[in-house]
């Protein structure tokens, strides 16, 4: 299973992610205006809608901070001056790491994720430099019972997913992104999905260790704390003892 992805769900676990909810309901609000700009404030028509809308259910956001930020978007507000864009270069040890942004001032974003990435003993690269090194999932993240892992594996792949990997309770789901609702809908009748979401997944992931990798996940959590950014991917993956360290401070 994914380090990264293994850490995201104990830090929703441990509470970590509550001293950020209001940073964490912007930045998904945000997502909803961009979606409703592109693509029209019709849940039936527009997918990215119906993603972003998923997102803020699963991180408990209120229905009426959704409400208002497809009302603050059909209305021609804060969302028309928001652009979508991506950042890649190497973060300490020379892990690659690709930022995804959503910003109204491209200039400003660019010199924070500069500032962290070189404070941290990396730098930006150019277009490309990385990209080339992640593929494109639907990524579902489920918490179950141990013995019911296989249980998870099995359903999924006979709902339409490309692969499955479990560690213990935690279960990764993996599907075509146009497949990601459908095989989430069959999950979610038998299962807690905790997450589902178009994700970046490294074709090979590099396992750090318990040093190196407790330096990357810092790192990491302070690009995330970025007003602008939206994601962090990376290629590093994490060892359980580096994980449980990070999920006791």
């Amino acid at each position: 299973m994914s380090g990264h992805s293994k850490w995201s769900t104990i830090k929703r676990q441990k509470g970590v992610a509550d001293a950020r909810r209001g940073q964490v309901f912007t930045k998904i609000a945000r997502e909803i205006m961009v979606a409703v700009r592109q693509g029209g404030p019709s849940l039936d028509a527009n997918y990215q809608l119906r993603l972003a809308i998923q997102k803020a259910k699963d991180s408990n956001m209120p229905s009426d901070n959704v409400d208002r930020a497809i009302k603050r978007a059909t209305g021609g507000g804060d969302g028309a001056s928001l652009v979508e864009f991506k950042l890649e270069g190497y973060g300490p040890n020379g892990v690659a790491v690709l930022v995804e942004a959503l910003s109204d001032n491209r200039n400003r974003t660019v010199q924070e994720v500069r500032s962290r990435l070189v404070r941290h003993g990396g730098s930006l690269g150019e277009t490309g430099c990385v990209a080339w090194m992640f593929d494109t999932y639907g990524l579902i993240s489920i918490e179950t019972d141990e013995g019911k892992a296989d249980e998870v594996a099995l359903q999924a792949i006979d709902a339409g997913a490309d692969d499955v990997k479990t560690d213990g309770g935690y279960v990764e789901v993996y599907t075509a992104p146009s497949k990601l609702e459908e095989v989430r809908k069959v999950l979610e009748q038998d299962f807690r999905v905790v997450s589902a979401e178009v994700s970046l997944i490294p074709k090979m992931p590099v396992m750090l260790e318990e040093s190196k990798a407790l330096q990357i996940l810092h790192f990491i959590d302070q690009i995330e704390q970025l007003d602008d950014v939206q994601r962090v991917y990376s290629n590093a993956d994490f060892p359980d003892s580096a994980l449980e360290k990070m999920g006791q401070a």
